[in-house]
């Protein structure tokens, strides 16, 4: 029994410290060396070389001259990246359809100018909750109301989505996106920051 015993001992330590230290420690390792951005948290740098956020976590943009995100159901006021979640309402769910409801109602406030449906990521949250992306179709919808805001012509703004569409990973899996945040700094470099009132 006894040799029993220290055989699994053995084998319970010798499997901790090869799964649980060296195996991490060499991953970050290759990581570090092979894609030193992403290895990094994709973090992403403002005009001014300060950190203004991460290229994979959703933020809250809720200037008119801004793209805005998905809703987030992540923490109690959203894109909340220590409580990553999505809402887990189905279906049937009488408060996701309020929330949709609500949602409908207020992007149609905000932008009275858009033309067509309100695309569906607008109004639904994505799985995580902090999905930093949009399709095009998306981003594309917003674009009158920060024209309006900025007193740009809307092509400029639409030629500013067309340079940061993201296609498929690897050329197949997935569909073209925008991510917000780069959107966002993109019309802040390419037209100044929004004037204030």
């Amino acid at each position: 029994m006894k040799k029993i015993l220290r055989s699994a001992i053995g084998i319970t330590i010798c499997t901790l410290v090869l799964t649980g230290i060296m195996y991490p420690l060499f991953i970050t390792g290759v990581a570090q060396i092979l894609f030193p951005f992403r290895a990094g948290g994709s973090l992403v740098t403002g005009g001014e070389g300060n950190i203004v956020g991460s290229e994979l976590i959703a933020q809250d943009f809720r200037d008119p001259a801004y793209f805005h995100p998905r809703p987030s159901a992540a923490g109690e006021k959203g894109y909340n990246g220590a409580a990553s979640s999505g809402s887990n309402l189905g279906p049937t769910s009488k408060r996701l359809r309020d929330r949709v409801t609500e949602e409908i109602e207020r992007l149609k406030n905000e932008n009275p100018a858009a033309e067509g449906p309100i695309p569906v990521e607008l109004v639904t949250t994505s799985g995580s909750g902090l999905d930093p992306h949009l399709s095009p179709a998306g981003a594309f919808w917003q674009i009158p109301r920060i024209a309006g805001a900025r007193g740009v012509e809307p092509d400029r703004i639409r030629k500013i989505v067309e340079m940061n569409i993201e296609g498929r990973e690897f050329g197949f899996p997935g569909n073209p996106r925008a991510n917000v945040l780069l959107l966002n700094l993109a019309l802040d470099r390419y037209f100044g920051p929004p004037p204030r009132p």
